[in-house]
């Protein structure tokens, strides 16, 4: 990853840089992590804090329990709920930074994945799926179900 790496929220009120290498980068699956990302995982850079800085925006602090008995303190943005990093109240020197906020998240290497006894089981199949380019047109695809064609 090229350094300083920038990112911002979908609304761009909150932008960051990340100024230093990251430790890793992980893929989580469980049940929390499910929900943060509306799909089946999520994935988290973990950095030091000396190397996250906020540029402009301010972001608003939610806790939650974790599955493994921990606390994860999430900020976000006020204005359109994306969350940029997390934290863990033991570890206040580490940022866990939701890289999918990256202006250029193709530079992200996953090296781990965690929580695998919670990956859905379709993920086994998700690169067999039918597969667009673009934008699927939802109402075109909708349209031939209604007509009891296959869209894909």
């Amino acid at each position: 990853m090229d350094l300083p790496a920038r990112g911002s929220c979908q609304c761009g009120n909150v932008t960051y840089e990340v100024t230093e290498e990251p430790f890793y980068t992980a893929v989580c699956h469980c049940l929390d992590c499910q929900k943060l990302s509306a799909s089946s995982f999520s994935v988290t850079m973990l950095l030091r804090r000396s190397g996250f800085e906020l540029l402009s925006g301010e972001l608003k602090r939610w806790e939650r329990p974790t599955a493994s008995g921990g606390i994860a303190v999430c900020w976000f943005c006020p204005d359109c709920g994306n969350r940029i990093y997390h934290e863990n109240p033991k570890a206040p020197d580490i940022v866990r930074l939701k890289p999918g906020t990256l202006d250029d998240p193709s530079v992200l290497q996953p090296q781990v994945r965690g929580w695998m006894c919670r990956q859905q089981p379709w993920l086994e199949q998700y690169s067999e799926l039918p597969s667009v380019d673009r934008q699927i047109d939802h109402l075109k695809a909708i349209a031939e179900v209604e007509q009891g064609k296959r869209p894909f």
